[in-house]
């Protein structure tokens, strides 16, 4: 298996594009940033802090002395994981007020079973 890296590389175009993505995010003003990481439900707030919890260890801190310790690397792959799960679960929550605001103008859906 052959593990070269050369400039014209998928792994160099995920470098760039994860360059872009974090220069974006530096640009963002703290109001900005603060309106994105709100959910606007508390059922997405729920699933991300349970899929967070998760992906750290469910340990109850009152019964265990729970330290975590890892590296600059696997923190950045948690938090992009977080990253990614919370803009799935914004888009999910998006399609489904859009879907019920249109069910509210049209009726009710139709059932397919």
């Amino acid at each position: 298996m052959n593990h070269n890296l050369n400039p014209g590389s998928d792994f160099s175009l995920e470098n760039d594009a994860a360059n872009r993505l974090w220069q974006y995010v530096q640009s963002l003003s703290p109001e900005m940033i603060a309106q994105l990481s709100k959910p606007q439900s508390s059922e997405v707030f729920g699933v991300m802090e349970r899929n967070i919890v998760g992906l750290l260890g469910t340990l109850p801190s009152e019964h265990f002395d729970v330290n975590i310790s890892t590296s600059r690397e696997h923190l950045g792959r948690l938090l992009a994981s977080a990253i990614m799960s919370g803009y799935f679960l914004r888009n999910a929550e998006q399609r489904l007020n859009f879907e019920m605001s249109l069910h509210g103008i049209h009726g009710e859906p139709e059932t397919t079973e």
